[in-house]
């Protein structure tokens, strides 16, 4: 597998890391871009592999392009890999709120797959919704699988729709989890706990929890019910979360990224004149 990797960030060399550790892509079979010197520095020494001041470069040898841009440059990136693109050549976008239509129209180009990883990629332990346009062959869809597995877990779904969603649901659910993770380390040094440890007691609560309700087949609701004791703490404490609506404010905040999601397809989609 040969891979060009165009800007390369945070997420993006997760991904390097990932497919080198798997050893699903050789150092020397690896391209990415970046346009600051001192980027492309680092990653050439830490990863051994290529990397390009110029986009379109990254490009040359790969069977599967990664996009990895912020949304706000994908425009100008796309008009410069546009004429360097073949057609038996795969985009896999990880830009937040790139559509297919979008992807399409601004690079003229059929064979494009939408994705969107979270933050846990970082360490292997991410989950990606994917879709594929319809011109997309079951080749390039396995090379899509393979680039994204090297983040963690994949899904890849037949309605695009679903990855706006898991946008707003797992993409951004990282930062639900960061924001009730920091108020509970505030209530820990409230009451009395060093920040140190009352950081240790809710990470470790919050890992355990999550793993321990991943491998149970019972619903949350039922987990939660086994460990609520009539009259007791749990009880209590759930008494005020459910009197501070903290069930609709995290459903108002998951529509919220989801609606910043569908804003930023539909400006992509004007900026490439596909309405």
């Amino acid at each position: 597998m040969r891979v060009g990797i165009v800007g390369a960030g945070v997420m993006a060399e997760a991904m390097i890391t990932g497919l080198l550790d798997e050893q699903a892509v050789a150092p020397g079979e690896l391209v990415a871009s970046h346009p600051r010197s001192d980027r492309r520095t680092l990653l050439a020494e830490r990863h051994a592999i290529r990397v390009v001041e110029l986009n379109a470069e990254a490009l040359d040898d790969a069977e599967i392009v990664v996009l990895a841009v912020k949304p706000q440059m994908l425009g100008r990136v796309m008009s410069e890999l546009r004429p360097a693109l073949r057609d038996e050549q795969v985009v896999l976008s990880i830009v937040a709120g790139a559509t297919l239509r979008a992807l399409a129209g601004g690079l003229d180009h059929a064979s494009v797959v939408r994705a969107m990883p979270n933050t846990p990629a970082q360490i292997r332990r991410g989950i990606t919704v994917w879709t594929a346009a319809a011109a997309c062959n079951d080749p390039q869809r396995t090379l899509a699988r393979r680039v994204l597995h090297a983040l963690g877990d994949e899904r890849e779904v037949d309605e695009e729709e679903f990855v706006a969603m898991a946008t707003a649901l797992s993409g951004t659910g990282p930062t639900y989890l960061f924001a009730v993770m920091e108020a509970l380390i505030d209530a820990g040094v409230h009451l009395g706990f060093p920040r140190e440890l009352a950081h240790d007691l809710v990470a470790a609560t919050l890992l355990g929890s999550a793993q321990y309700a991943a491998g149970s087949d019972l619903h949350p609701a039922q987990l939660r019910n086994a460990v609520t004791s009539p009259g007791g703490t749990s009880a209590a404490a759930i008494y005020e979360l459910e009197k501070g609506r903290l069930r609709t404010v995290l459903s108002d905040a998951v529509w919220a990224a989801y609606r910043r999601t569908q804003e930023l397809g539909e400006r992509l989609e004007r900026e490439t004149g596909k309405p």
